[in-house]
């Protein structure tokens, strides 16, 4: 969907004939039917983001990717399941503002424009999750974007009860997941992509459970695991974990060869270079790939991203940039990075999984599927937000570790009456092979994605 906005006549800039005015202009080439708003239509989300008010944007309902143009003014606003990136483009008459969910998107149109000499893909921005970003098209120079926050959830707010945290926690998860099968997933069958980790392990029993809950049969559910080479740790966890609970019946092992992992493409296709988002991503992308030649109609997945950043579970001491201090001190550290106002903060890629979602949506939306991500909806993060982790651990890295699986499984079973089984912690690209086919395979060093993310555009230029 393209939506074109001539957006009047702007002042010159004081180094320019005084007889020359520019005029602006806004491209919209986002797609609004990949919103999933609850409580109120497209055109209503607009004229909230439109009017600026941060508390009634944090109002909507589900996730979303937004775009209001007022005059001169260019708000866009979106939560963690929605990517939105911009770029200004000049031209004599003004400059061009256009925006979109993909780097590709925007230089594909700058080449139809012949504009497409002004491009680099560091000079496009994107738009971070829970902020209004307003951009005043002035002409030149380019203006900076200014932030807003529109969702600041209370940190410390619950009392250190693991019960009931786990309660409030997997119920409000429990919630999106009940939401998205009655008003988005109403039909057809639906996929888990399933490691039997923590995160994936709730999402499957949730979304099991409210099958149950809204009179459906569970049989519309299946649980898609990846195993390389006939190898990798989690289809063994998964069989156990499933067998656990008399639930067997769902598993679906999609069993491929490390010669069809393609990282050079998964760099393509999430058009970015971290090395722990390309890993992922490229594993991601092999198990869709197999679900997709199995089930050439199949449309919905859900998987359990988010689910490591609620709940601060990745191992600090792998990241010489953190200390369990700083993880614990920061809002959304692991959601939104170092901050819209640090020195850190990439204008180019946002943050934390503000950036990092790429990983999860760009494989699916490139394979036909409709992902979805409840870990990531505001609703949840709140509750994660508002566990009291310094009183509950006392700085120690292990009890914040621990943590993550006490929460949930005693949440679930406060939500489904089963016992869930709580494995140690993987990562998703480790558990789906052996560590040789995945040393084998994956470079090393950073440099190398980078290099090759870079090369997709000078080959094009």
């Amino acid at each position: 969907m393209v939506a074109d906005h001539p957006v009047g006549v702007g002042q010159t800039n004081k180094t320019e004939n005084m007889n020359n005015q520019y005029v602006e202009r806004v491209v919209d080439l986002t797609d609004p039917s990949r919103n999933v708003i609850y409580n109120m239509s497209h055109e209503e989300a607009v004229n909230i983001l439109k009017s600026g008010n941060t508390e009634a944007l944090r109002s909507i309902d589900g996730q979303f990717a937004l775009v209001a143009v007022d005059g001169k003014t260019i708000r866009m606003a979106r939560s963690i399941g929605r990517p939105l990136r911009y770029f200004i483009a000049k031209k004599a008459i003004g400059p061009i503002l256009i925006i979109a969910e993909r780097i590709d998107a925007i230089y594909d149109f700058l080449k139809k424009e012949s504009l497409d000499d002004q491009f680099h893909p560091s000079y496009t921005r994107m738009a971070p999750a829970h902020y209004i970003t307003r951009i005043e098209l002035l002409g030149c120079p380019d203006p900076n974007p200014v932030y807003n926050r529109f969702f600041t959830p209370q940190r410390n707010k619950f009392a250190g009860d693991p019960v009931n945290i786990g309660k409030n926690y997997m119920n409000a998860l429990y919630l999106e997941i009940k939401k998205w099968l009655q008003y988005r997933a109403k039909a057809g069958p639906v996929g888990v992509t399933f490691s039997a980790g923590i995160d994936s392990g709730s999402v499957f029993l949730l979304t099991y459970q409210a099958l149950k809950d809204l009179g459906e049969s569970p049989s519309r559910l299946k649980a898609f695991t990846l195993s390389v080479d006939g190898d990798g740790a989690d289809l063994i966890q998964a069989r156990k974990f499933l067998e656990t609970l008399n639930l067997e019946i769902f598993l679906e092992p999609i069993e491929i060869g490390s010669d069809t992992l393609d990282w050079k493409k998964t760099v393509m296709v999430t058009e970015d270079y971290k090395s722990l988002d390309i890993q992922s991503a490229t594993m991601n992308y092999a198990l869709l790939q197999g679900i997709r030649s199995r089930y050439p109609e199949w449309k919905y997945i859900i998987d359990g991203d988010g689910g490591d950043e609620n709940l601060k579970d990745y191992p600090i001491e792998e990241n010489p940039e953190l200390t369990i201090r700083s993880v614990l001190n920061n809002l959304m550290l692991y959601h939104e990075g170092w901050g819209v106002e640090s020195i850190k903060h990439s204008l180019t890629y946002s943050g934390g999984l503000s950036r990092g979602y790429m990983r999860t949506c760009a494989p699916a939306t490139m394979l036909g599927f409709e992902s979805f991500s409840p870990y990531t909806l505001p609703n949840v993060i709140e509750i994660s937000e508002g566990i009291p982790y310094i009183d509950m651990t006392n700085w120690d890295h292990k009890k914040l570790y621990d943590l993550k699986g006490q929460i949930v499984s005693l949440g679930v079973k406060e939500i489904t009456g089963m016992e869930m089984p709580v494995f140690q912690k993987r990562r998703f690209q480790h558990g789906a092979a052996s560590e040789h086919a995945f040393n084998s395979h994956f470079p090393s060093k950073e440099i190398a994605y980078r290099k090759e993310f870079l090369s997709t555009y000078d080959e094009k230029s």
